[in-house]
């Protein structure tokens, strides 16, 4: 035990650990860096840079590391390039490395729930700024047990570079124990520095996670908290002004009244959306087939029909979530996704377009970003999109949470709340840029019964008091016979049928539309006091 407790002290052993240390650090540096790159390539839209990605993981995952360190070392002065035994044994672990490193990074990334990213896109952010806000602070939460474990790894490959002569702390412990001859003492001495470095690891891996540990954050009022960075000096695309934080001052009654008046008599050029001709398809199945729709500025269009009619589509298309094959559509005028030349802009340009349009959508699926209060979600948006300053972001987000009845689960986590929750804030995030028009797909469907009138309620109160232009597809009859003003009614990607919603709900044209709503309960959905 004297001779274990003298080897473990060694400073022979204690230098090899450091040499140890140097290639993990090196080969762990490197393997981050060209990491990043592989994973971007595979990630990117560019299929040949990905090609090539996948060509360099499949190269160095299938050779073993011994090979690749001899080649470092005694291959590439064949071609000027000599390197000392510590500098050849980085190299040849960042580049072992960096394919398995790119690999975690890609499923953290690919692992961000995708509604998460089409919702962010609907806010107007740009690829950079989605990737920075909503995807990086997710995927970074994801990878940090497996980085963890391949540092681990790492650091035990390095005992490799003893074939090359770096006088690590394995290399250092046969040469001991080759002259010794107390085999037994030494390895157990240096299995039990490896245990000490590796545990050294471990523990820092569980700070980490703690420190990132959304629970413990959840209660920080800073918008973004860890990942917050100042926002670039820019004029709001949106204006959000302190008139706006206020409740609407006329009574419903009257509210009403001037909306169902204004609606009577729509200007020509009062259009909010207008679809012409719009012809989608996936593969070889039409979704759209050369559909017209157009709704004026504060008018309410419910969309109906049976799963897999066209309407999510249709309203993805209005926000240019998707692309299409052929037709226009324009929101306030403006072809939305295209320049003035008629060619297709860049995400980022698109992004930044949809924003200014003031386009907002709530998805069926909530998609609340999952890293982010509730204040946090409506507030982020702004300051990252919008230019909004942080204070006045957050009085925003407090005044719509009140108004949509959350102001108490201000700071709390989209998983702490109930769908019917999770879907206001929805409803509040895309009301806080003050939008033109809101779309709103299928809002309660993914909500038990008894949480779908929470929901209806605030949607309801939108549409009279606020007169938002609204597209909202649904199968609530009697919620569309409350609030929509027309009925357009999907089935096979074509319009079969619109009208004002009481009378298409009630006498209804199409064979396909008035079997749709017997088979969904027209009759006690009209019959039932509104």
């Amino acid at each position: 035990m004297e001779l274990f407790f003298h080897y473990l002290g060694l400073p022979y052993l204690l230098l090899g650990v450091g040499f140890t240390l140097e290639v993990t650090a090196l080969g762990l540096a490197g393997g981050l860096t060209i990491g990043l790159f592989l994973a971007g390539m595979q990630l990117g839209r560019v299929p040949a840079l990905a090609a090539l990605a996948r060509g360099y993981t499949v190269i160095f995952r299938g050779t073993p590391l011994i090979l690749q360190l001899v080649f470092a070392y005694d291959a590439l002065p064949h071609i000027g390039l000599t390197l000392t035994a510590v500098a050849a044994a980085g190299l040849a672990l960042s580049a072992n490395e960096a394919p398995f490193i790119a690999e975690i990074l890609r499923a953290g990334v690919i692992g961000v729930d995708a509604g998460q990213i089409l919702a962010g896109q609907a806010l107007g952010m740009t690829p950079r700024v989605l990737m920075r806000r909503v995807i990086a602070p997710q995927a970074i939460r994801a990878i940090v047990p497996a980085l963890g474990n391949e540092t681990i790894s790492a650091l035990k490959n390095s005992s490799l570079a003893s074939v090359i002569a770096v006088p690590e702390l394995t290399l250092r412990s046969t040469q001991l124990a080759s002259s010794t001859f107390d085999f037994f003492s030494i390895f157990f001495a240096s299995g039990l520095l490896y245990l000490l470095l590796t545990g050294a690891i471990s523990l820092l891996q569980l700070l980490v996670e703690a420190a990132l540990d959304l629970d413990r954050r959840a209660s920080r009022k800073q918008v973004g908290g860890f990942w917050k960075t100042p926002v670039p000096a820019a004029p709001p695309t949106v204006a959000v002004t302190p008139d706006a934080l206020e409740p609407p001052t006329p009574t419903l009654v009257a509210a009403g009244e001037a909306r169902a008046a204004r609606l009577a008599k729509p200007a020509d050029d009062d259009v909010a959306v207008e679809v012409r001709n719009l012809h989608k398809r996936y593969g070889d199945q039409i979704v759209l087939d050369h559909v017209d729709l157009r709704v004026h500025t504060g008018e309410v269009v419910a969309l109906l029909g049976r799963s897999g009619s066209g309407k999510s589509t249709l309203l993805r298309c209005i926000n240019h979530l998707e692309g299409w094959e052929a037709g226009h559509i324009r929101v306030g005028g403006r072809q939305l996704g295209y320049g003035d030349d008629g060619r297709k802009l860049s995400p980022r340009d698109v992004a930044r377009e949809r924003a200014s349009l003031g386009v907002g959508m709530v998805f069926q699926h909530f998609n609340l970003f999952a890293h982010l209060s509730a204040r946090q979600n409506i507030a982020g948006p702004l300051q990252w999109v919008h230019g909004v300053p942080a204070a006045a972001a957050d009085r925003r987000a407090l005044a719509l949470l009140h108004r949509v009845g959350l102001g108490h689960r201000a700071d709390a986590l989209p998983r702490h709340l109930s769908g019917g929750q999770q879907q206001r804030v929805a409803i509040a995030r895309a009301l806080a840029p003050n939008p033109n028009v809101l779309l709103l797909d299928e809002p309660t469907s993914a909500l038990d019964p008894e949480l779908v009138e929470e929901v209806l309620e605030v949607i309801r109160l939108l549409a009279v008091q606020d007169g938002l232009t609204m597209i909202i597809s649904t199968h609530q009859l009697r919620f569309a016979r409350d609030v929509a003003d027309r009925i357009v009614f999907l089935a096979d990607g074509v319009v079969k049928e619109e009208g004002p919603a009481r009378e298409v709900l009630s006498h209804p044209r199409h064979p396909l539309t008035a079997r749709f709503l017997r088979v969904m309960g027209a009759e006690q959905a009209m019959e039932t006091p509104g």
